[in-house]
């Protein structure tokens, strides 16, 4: 008898395999959960379309308790997942948005854009521009009564925070009216194909991430396509960053750490004229608050950026 389990023809470690038909089988951020209240942070969530006609979504997020006359900044937030899994469902990433709306006192929402390689990029960087757009003319009462336009910010993770970037960009050379107050880079996917600081040693995780990127972005310019290196020959000069304030985290055993802090040099050294702020988490790796986010370490970061959003300008 002819066997009918499929063939692999792709592994993409630890994220997915492709098989030999063509199917895509996601090995992880496939869960998801439904939003409502969180009996541990008491933080309100529910979910909004917000492009029916590609069915781009998002989950937003707001506090237990906010007076009627007071309105709170607005945070577009992007999940990581190298543009390939996840979800704003996904049960780690729906935990980490509770805590941080209850932390910072905010108005959150985080965007479902679509993933690769099912839709290629650039859509995941289209999705966010239309979130982006659509979020300040929306007809959604949690925004029309508790947020303070004045105060948008970008925050993501990993591949959300390398959104945010271009988004920055995008914002200021558009003819809408987009105003970002700030943007914080979480962990940002970045990458070049030539390798820096610990990426000369660690020949693994340097081919792997190659690999990730190569099959979401297939391009002749491989790692220096600008998508993911900021730095590479067609990439816009970070004077251009459309956005007043700029805080990046970094963590020590992140494979990604030497390009968030190459980022944050090349930023202070640019004519870019925004304030721009650094953050190290020692011992531990990528994106780990969205695994560990009662962890001592999880919790500082998250305090540092609800400080970074409501810090008062002097």
């Amino acid at each position: 008898m002819e066997s009918t389990k499929k063939q692999v023809s792709l592994e993409l470690l630890p994220w997915l395999v492709v098989h030999t038909d063509g199917t895509i089988e996601r090995l992880a951020g496939t869960e998801v959960c439904p939003p409502g209240l969180d009996p541990e942070t008491g933080v309100f969530s529910k979910d909004i379309i917000i492009e029916p006609k590609t069915g781009l979504s998002a989950r937003i997020y707001r506090p237990f308790s906010i007076q009627t006359d007071q309105k709170l900044p607005l945070v577009l937030y992007f999940h990581g997942g190298a543009f390939l899994i996840s979800s704003a469902a996904f049960p780690c990433y729906h935990t980490s948005l509770n805590k941080f709306v209850n932390l910072a006192n905010v108005i959150a929402v985080s965007v479902n854009y679509r993933l690769a390689p099912e839709h290629p990029l650039p859509t995941a960087y289209e999705d966010s521009w239309t979130a982006l757009k659509t979020i300040q003319a929306i007809n959604e009462p949690w925004i029309n009564d508790y947020a303070d336009l004045d105060r948008l910010f970008l925050v993501g993770d990993s591949a959300g925070a390398n959104i945010s970037h271009h988004l920055a960009f995008q914002a200021k050379q558009s003819d809408e009216t987009v105003k970002i107050k700030g943007i914080g880079m979480i962990h940002p996917y970045f990458w070049g194909t030539q390798p820096i600081g610990s990426e000369v040693k660690d020949e693994a995780r340097k081919k792997m991430v190659d690999g990730w990127w190569e099959f979401v972005c297939p391009s002749k310019k491989g790692s220096d396509d600008p998508w993911i290196n900021p730095f590479a020959n067609g990439s816009p000069d970070l004077e251009g960053l459309g956005c007043e304030r700029v805080m990046i985290t970094v963590a020590e055993k992140d494979i990604l750490n030497e390009r968030g802090k190459m980022y944050y040099e090349r930023l202070v050294k640019s004519k870019w004229r925004g304030k721009v702020e650094i953050m190290e988490t020692k011992e531990k790796d990528h994106v780990f608050h969205i695994f560990e986010p009662d962890c001592d370490e999880a919790m500082e970061m998250v305090r540092r950026l609800a400080l970074f959003i409501n810090q008062v300008e002097t």
